[in-house]
């Protein structure tokens, strides 16, 4: 028998989902880190004596240096690659963090949030490449959606544990115990993670599958040019997810920032019941995120269109998200926090920017795209608290505050149904 015909080839590895599950890891410790401060209000500002249209200026602060770095941090990201910035980005946020436990007053709190937006600002664009070189295009919403449940996961889960720390030993052992655990997984992404084609444990058959299926191996990399900036916004793909993002995050923000204090104020609940309750909405957004990501590479598949399978989930989503409004008008809190896990549901299964821009960034632009995107989606950290914050100081209602939010969700709607066009990759 000739030997060469009995060859079996070799069978791929996974080591794409190790890396998965680092992303995931790093994205819940990251999504934790920034909404400490939602668990904190209560008690910050009875110590520090904070009123409600600052509280907003102190919870949008984040995404004011979060916005602004984001285009340096693509342009970091793509001079410096995934592993040194990932590991720059945790650690720096890390110590940020641990250090809002010893803020003296209102100036040392923002200067902190302004320093942990900027830290944080590479680590989602880190993500975008890390998707598109690890993965093929058929499994990448269902990447996005594993490593995105983080962001709602780590919060739902521990919420109890949060609000009990903060009940038993202050808010500031908060931000000091996640500042160290952070700081503890910087050091292992550094250890462990590699770019495919430095991999010492992924097989040529895992290399070959990714290949086949449209993942992209890092680039030479290009120059920083704001022509580019400009070109890249001047593509309606691009221009029309950020809208679209920008109106998913709003919902996203008011979750992470206000919701404990919609809660607490609005609704009366004690403030250890807010921790329980306060699950349920992100537990919804768990399950959404990992329902939108399953059906929309489901519909990928089926159907050819990557066009069809993305925007069907985040349009449905974000519809879905925009029943947040009816919360203003239901007196049961039951009701209350059954409307909050639709529209918080929904928001989960739309939030597949990622995987859009993923599918359209030019090849030699993915870190720049993603700041971009990015940038323009994070706007919303910056206007939705400081807006809920100016409405609640002057009508001590959260009414206005839902109705931006439920409109936000249809302008999203309309930007991706009618603005992105076709999903391809941008050629350039």
């Amino acid at each position: 028998m000739d030997s060469a015909a009995s060859v079996v080839p070799a069978r791929k590895t996974s080591v794409r989902y190790g890396v998965l599950a680092l992303i995931a890891t790093g994205t819940m410790i990251n999504y934790l880190d920034r909404s400490l401060l939602s668990v904190a209000a209560p008690s910050m500002t009875a110590e520090l004596g904070i009123g409600a249209a600052t509280m907003g200026i102190l919870f949008s602060v984040f995404s004011w240096s979060y916005a602004l770095a984001q285009i340096p941090g693509g342009i970091f990201l793509d001079r410096f690659g995934v592993r040194v910035t990932y590991f720059l980005s945790v650690g720096l946020w890390s110590l940020f963090t641990l250090l809002q436990g010893f803020a003296t007053g209102l100036a040392t709190l923002l200067g902190f949030r302004f320093l942990l937006g900027a830290a944080e600002a590479p680590c989602f664009p880190a993500n975008s490449r890390i998707l598109v070189s690890w993965f093929p295009q058929h499994e990448r919403a269902r990447a996005n959606s594993v490593y995105t449940v983080g962001m709602y996961s780590g919060i739902a889960f521990l919420s109890p544990v949060l609000f009990w720390i903060t009940a038993t030993w202050g808010w500031r052992s908060l931000f000091i115990i996640a500042g160290a655990v952070g700081l503890a997984f910087a050091g292992l992404w550094y250890m462990v993670y590699r770019d495919p084609h430095h991999s010492r444990a992924a097989n040529q058959a895992e290399l070959d599958h990714i290949t086949a299926g449209g993942g992209v191996a890092p680039t030479e990399r290009s120059p920083f040019s704001w022509k580019d900036v400009g070109w890249l916004l001047s593509k309606r793909q691009i221009l029309g997810a950020s809208i679209g993002q920008f109106a998913t995050n709003a919902t996203l923000v008011f979750f992470l920032t206000w919701f404990p204090t919609y809660l607490a104020v609005e609704r009366g609940m004690p403030w250890l019941k807010v921790g329980w309750v306060a699950v349920l909405p992100f537990i919804a957004a768990s399950v959404g995120v990992l329902i939108g990501g399953q059906l929309s590479d489901y519909l990928v598949k089926k159907s050819g269109s990557a066009t069809f399978g993305r925007k069907l989930p985040i349009v449905g989503g974000l519809l879905l998200s925009s029943t947040i409004i009816l919360a203003a008008f239901i007196e049961s809190d039951a009701l209350v926090v059954a409307v909050m896990s639709v529209a918080f549901f929904g928001q989960g299964m739309s939030n597949l920017g990622w995987t859009l821009i993923s599918d359209v960034a030019p090849k030699r632009l993915v870190g720049l795209t993603a700041g971009v995107f990015n940038f323009c989606t994070n706007l919303a950290g910056i206007i939705t608290p400081m807006l809920i914050g100016f409405i609640v100081a002057a009508t001590g209602s959260f009414l206005g505050g839902l109705a931006f939010i439920g409109v936000m969700a249809l302008l999203g709607a309309v930007s991706y149904t009618f603005i992105v066009g076709k999903v391809e990759r941008i050629e350039g």
